[in-house]
């Protein structure tokens, strides 16, 4: 598989992009299972866990192609 920019061309731009710098010094912790996300308040809206699963799934049939 290979990554090319034309494979992203339909992705929205990202709009809450922290630096890595700024993640580390508030001590942003990385995902490491599933239950980590199987939570109350990991999404602030309905409409961001919708965004969000759009993305998966756009993501997934990338993959099939």
């Amino acid at each position: 598989m290979s990554a090319s920019g034309a494979d992203h061309a339909n992705e929205r731009p990202r709009r809450d992009v922290v630096p890595i710098e700024e993640l580390a010094r508030r001590n942003v912790r990385p995902i490491e299972s599933v239950e980590d996300m199987a939570q109350d308040g990991v999404f602030e809206s309905d409409a961001e866990l919708e965004e969000f699963l759009a993305h998966v799934y756009a993501a997934r049939d990338a993959d099939l192609a």
